[in-house]
């Protein structure tokens, strides 16, 4: 994906993140909030806003799944793997 492709993405899914907050959702997605970084931030790198994609697609299935046995929650641990991965990606 080019890295206009992840920001509009990365700001598809803050919209997603913004509803469950306001539905009530019991998960602050502080992982992602702790990351510093927003569709908005276009001279952050690619590779910041792949992780940045990977944790909250990670948060986000973790609010909308039953169990972590469920097929979201299996999605969860999936993009937590992924997110793990980007971040080696950035730090190297």
């Amino acid at each position: 994906m080019h890295k206009e492709e992840l920001i509009q993405l990365h700001t598809l899914m803050t919209q997603m993140k913004k509803y469950f907050e306001e539905n009530g959702s019991d998960n602050g997605f502080n992982i992602y909030d702790n990351l510093g970084i927003s569709p908005v931030h276009v001279h952050r790198s690619k590779a910041e806003h792949k992780h940045a994609i990977f944790v909250l697609g990670g948060e986000i299935a973790s609010v909308i799944s039953d169990d972590e046995f469920s097929g979201t929650g299996r999605t969860s641990a999936r993009m937590n793997q992924l997110a793990e991965k980007a971040e080696n990606e950035i730090n190297q």
